[in-house]
């Protein structure tokens, strides 16, 4: 048995994207459009991480979803938890449990997906701003 992929729905491929790829600095590896299936597919991988691929699966037909909180999360090991907290913030996106111990932080896709962010290797000594930033949100 191979690990594949986890699948998570967006509603907004463009979004979602720029989530993934440019403040998450996944790579996509693939993006497939299904007209017959109305949905649009594309493959994500941490650099050099191909076997571990995240699939975002757009359906063009508008469509409530729910229950974001109940996936889970998506977790990935960074080189740099505070660097990556700061990439992330320039992108607009927030977060919401900000790495105080230099180790784990998390934000939410625009599709409200979980994503926690861990330090590779020892954590980092406790830094500002992030040493008293409160937690915001749910994570």
């Amino acid at each position: 048995m191979k690990y594949l992929h986890t699948m998570v729905r967006v509603t907004h491929l463009e979004d979602s994207l720029k989530f993934y790829r440019d403040a998450l600095g996944l790579e996509v590896r693939s993006v497939r459009e299904v007209p017959q299936g109305r949905y649009t597919l594309a493959f994500l991988a941490a650099p050099g991480q191909s076997d571990a691929q995240v699939e975002i699966t757009y359906n063009w037909d508008p469509e409530a979803y729910s229950g974001g909180r109940n996936f889970g999360h998506l977790a990935y090991a960074v080189d740099n938890i505070y660097a990556t907290c700061e990439r992330l913030q320039a992108h607009g996106v927030a977060i919401l449990r900000p790495p105080r111990d230099g180790r784990m932080a998390f934000v939410r896709s625009p599709d409200n997906i979980s994503i926690e962010l861990l330090q590779d290797g020892p954590a980092l000594p406790p830094a500002e701003p992030w040493a008293s930033m409160p937690n915001s949100g749910s994570w």
